[in-house]
């Protein structure tokens, strides 16, 4: 898939709880700068944002120690 500037690869799609989906996209512009799209559909509102790769990885580890945190409320 590309647009005017920018190859987009599809990275993962995932189903999210009360109808809500998120897909990840790398984004790869023809200047070499290489972004995380993150695409929030809910019924029929889409936000989309990029992001660089350190804030993707700020953002990893804070999903992971939330995860990690409530883990114990998942297997209830």
């Amino acid at each position: 898939m590309t647009d005017d500037t920018a190859t987009l690869s599809e990275l993962a799609e995932h189903e999210l709880p009360f109808g809500r989906r998120v897909r990840l996209l790398d984004v790869d512009y023809q200047n070499g700068l290489h972004l995380l799209r993150l695409i929030w559909r809910e019924g029929t509102r889409i936000t989309q944002i990029d992001i660089d790769a350190a804030s993707a990885d700020l953002l990893a580890a804070e999903l992971k120690a939330w995860a990690m945190a409530h883990k114990s409320d998942a297997d209830n």
